[in-house]
């Protein structure tokens, strides 16, 4: 049986810039949604002049973003380009946003205009911090970072608040945004109707906070910084040795007694200092100066052959590229390259029964006026969507999108 694309068929207006938007709706491109992207004439996306670097066709930034999608340029203030986008969305399964609450009304793409004529719309909003007392606010990835809690547990206790080095609140929201839409996909099945999804960076880094805010909430202290220290495992952090760090995670008891024996310092498994993981949080400094006293033997790969040998998690601190030939050598094809375009990350996704979408470009700012503006004058004629990676016969799948509003 030939296998199809999970979203096949679904058709996302993207009316989303920078980073979390675009991220979740190419997720959705690579599980096989077409995904029409919906930028400014003359500037497009924010993040196409977002560089260096560069690549042939646009910034590195942009083009990790948005793969998989054609671009519709139009000008929203003029009439004949709004026209097309409340057509396009009229037409589409999800419509993906994140512009300033409420300044979409003018244009006729609010939520209440356009589930009127498209009732089984999925509109995702996405905000710093929500529609109602932050709907004024401005949000970015770095102040949401500072103000959400994450500066302040990230870094070492003696230097600053520090962010993490990437948008991870972006990447956070992107997810739950496609998480979202995924579940609202679900629901529409049986109710016949779309809805409004509303994701907020703010909520989505608390919720991404998990232990760390489970801990505030237990006690109403606020964690601090511990640089690469867990707040309650030990030893769960990176230990010098001869040549370099090694991160070394020890989840329970047994683990740590295989690892102090195979440091041969067996003693340590019943000293009561260090017996049980509690023992160990509680004396941490002693801990971590009687191992490293070993490690600093012997250099970081040494000892990461050993331990690994036993079943302990441990691994040198690589940089990208190490990264990137690390999954490589496991397997785990970690990049893909779209023709035409630079490489990038491969959706992270495996399937037994499905396909990936054959990975396309990211788009030209407008590259596919013609093709879309041609499909919205022409109700009933197709918008082809994304290949599978593995090619299958156009007589045994269903290529088009759907053309009208959706019904159950």
């Amino acid at each position: 049986m030939a296998r199809t694309l999970p979203l096949e068929g679904v058709l996302v207006a993207d009316f989303s810039r920078v980073l979390a938007g675009p991220y979740a709706t190419m997720m959705l491109a690579d599980l096989g949604a077409t995904v029409v992207k919906v930028e400014r004439p003359d500037t497009g996306d924010d993040t196409r002049s977002w560089g260096p670097p560069w690549t042939e066709r646009s910034s590195s930034y942009f083009e990790s973003l948005n793969r998989g999608k054609r671009s519709l340029a139009l000008d929203l203030t003029v009439e004949e380009d709004r026209r097309a986008a409340v057509e396009l969305a009229g037409r589409a399964d999800v419509l993906v946003e994140n512009h300033r609450p409420g300044s979409l009304e003018r244009f006729g793409l609010d939520y209440p205009a356009l589930s009127a004529v498209n009732p089984g719309l999925l509109y995702v909003s996405i905000t710093g911090f929500g529609s109602e007392q932050g709907a004024e606010l401005s949000g970015y990835d770095f102040v949401v970072q500072a103000v959400g809690g994450l500066m302040s547990i990230t870094g070492f206790p003696e230097g600053p608040p520090t962010k993490v080095g990437v948008a991870v609140v972006d990447v956070l929201t992107g997810k739950d945004a496609a998480l979202g839409v995924l579940a609202a996909l679900r629901q529409r099945e049986t109710t016949g109707r779309g809805q409004r999804i509303e994701v907020n960076l703010l909520s989505s880094l608390l919720s991404g906070l998990v232990n760390q805010a489970g801990a505030f909430l237990a006690t109403d202290e606020s964690p601090e910084r511990m640089g690469n220290r867990h707040p309650s495992i030990a030893p769960y952090e990176t230990l010098r040795c001869e040549d370099a760090p090694l991160a070394v995670a020890v989840g329970n008891d047994a683990q740590f007694r295989r690892f102090t024996e195979t440091l041969g310092l067996v003693w340590m498994g019943e000293d009561p200092r260090f017996a049980t993981n509690a023992d160990r949080v509680r004396n941490r400094e002693e801990l971590v100066a009687e191992l490293e006293n070993v490690l600093g033997a012997r250099p970081a790969a040494a000892w990461q052959q050993r331990l690994q040998r036993v079943g302990i998690a441990c691994g040198q601190v690589n940089d990208l590229a190490g990264a990137v030939r690390q999954a490589e050598s496991l397997g785990l094809k970690p990049t893909v390259t779209p023709a035409g375009g630079a490489p990038g990350i491969r959706h992270p996704v495996e399937f037994s029964g499905a396909a990936r979408a054959r990975p396309t470009a990211p788009p030209s700012l407008g590259e596919h006026n013609e093709e879309v503006l041609a499909w919205l004058s022409r109700p009933d004629a197709p918008l082809s969507g994304p290949e599978p990676e593995t090619s299958t016969p156009a007589s045994e799948r269903d290529v088009g999108i759907a053309r009208t509003p959706w019904r159950p």
